[in-house]
């Protein structure tokens, strides 16, 4: 009798699409300093849309070589949305049952990809906020030993080594087929800390000089993803390497989703945290002193439709007359 396909080997076509995005370059730093170039990498083009695609396959494949799923144990963790459908995703191309603990704030559009791919959604008081979330998911892991493991993204060494090892790799093998050079400066975020630790730690190797800045987002109504560091009672994430960090540079979720609009102008369509770390750089910019600044593009902006962050205001080629919207064609100008 066969034992039916080998789920690891039938989701090696979908693990090998994740990692090798496109570097890119944005013209929008022009407008602010002609004399700097802005490259970023765009990880919406992973098969779960998001950055988290790349932490998420290493910490998954490494747990199951390391027999972590024996007798149906479920993959537990945290997430605000994107792990979690990076979770979702991989967990059903591999076999793996999947329990996500999710804030209620996080997006509609975040809840059913994830409730798509089979997994099981803990939603939590979106009032207690996400760190409530990662609290709850280390409660029922800790009660239920043989039910779950925890992946506990925020201390799995395997979340930065997939930046150091990948993404870093990737940043400085394309950097130097475009421009001969390395980067005067990085840009990220911290959410579990992984992505900043891991491409800090290997810049600062080939770059000591690197400039390592961090976007900082206010305490309320905060962005999606980005955590306020230093804020009264929030927990910082283990994995966080703070030593890396030589400049932090706040940003409005107001100042985000202002970028994130125009980039759409540059044909992206990318979320709100994309939209902070391209604010920041170009705050960076600004200063003259840096000619090569990279950043990430950290997921799709189609994750936050819900959210009203996309709704249509007058321009371009919309019109609207005492507040209703117009569809009839614009007469043309003679």
């Amino acid at each position: 009798m066969n034992a039916g396909p080998d789920p690891f080997e039938a989701a090696q076509g979908l693990l090998a699409g994740i990692g090798n995005t496109p570097l890119i370059e944005l013209p929008i730093v022009a407008e602010v300093a002609p004399h700097s170039r802005l490259f970023a990498k765009l990880e919406s083009v992973n098969p779960g849309g998001s950055i988290k695609d790349r932490p998420v396959a290493r910490m998954l494949t490494r747990a199951i070589a390391a027999g972590r799923f024996a007798n149906g144990r479920r993959l537990l963790d945290s997430s605000s949305g994107n792990a979690g459908i990076s979770y979702a995703l991989l967990g059903a191309a591999l076999g793996i049952p999947v329990t996500i603990v999710v804030p209620g704030n996080a997006s509609q559009e975040r809840l059913e990809r994830i409730r798509a791919h089979g997994a099981e959604l803990v939603i939590t008081d979106p009032i207690e906020g996400y760190d409530f979330a990662l609290r709850e998911a280390k409660r029922l892991a800790a009660e239920h030993p043989k039910l779950y493991w925890h992946c506990d993204q925020y201390s799995n060494e395997d979340n930065w080594r997939s930046h150091y090892e990948e993404t870093a790799a990737e940043i400085l093998s394309q950097l130097a087929s475009r421009t001969g050079e390395t980067p005067d400066v990085l840009v990220a975020g911290v959410g579990t800390g992984g992505t900043l630790t891991g491409l800090g730690r290997r810049l600062r190797e080939v770059r000591p000089d690197v400039h390592v800045v961090a976007a900082i987002p206010e305490t309320f109504p905060g962005i999606e993803g980005l955590k306020p560091l230093g804020h009264p009672g929030d927990i910082v994430p283990k994995l966080l390497d703070a030593s890396l960090i030589d400049e932090r540079i706040s940003v409005s979720l107001d100042d985000a989703v202002a970028m994130s609009r125009r980039l759409t102008r540059f044909g992206l369509f990318v979320g709100p945290s994309s939209g902070a770390f391209v604010h920041v750089a170009l705050q960076i910019a600004k200063r003259g002193r840096f000619p090569i600044i990279v950043t990430v593009l950290s997921d799709t902006g189609e994750r936050y439709v819900s959210t009203g962050m996309w709704n249509a205001r007058s321009s371009g080629g919309e019109r609207q007359r005492r507040g209703i919207e117009v569809n009839e064609p614009i007469a043309e100008t003679r």
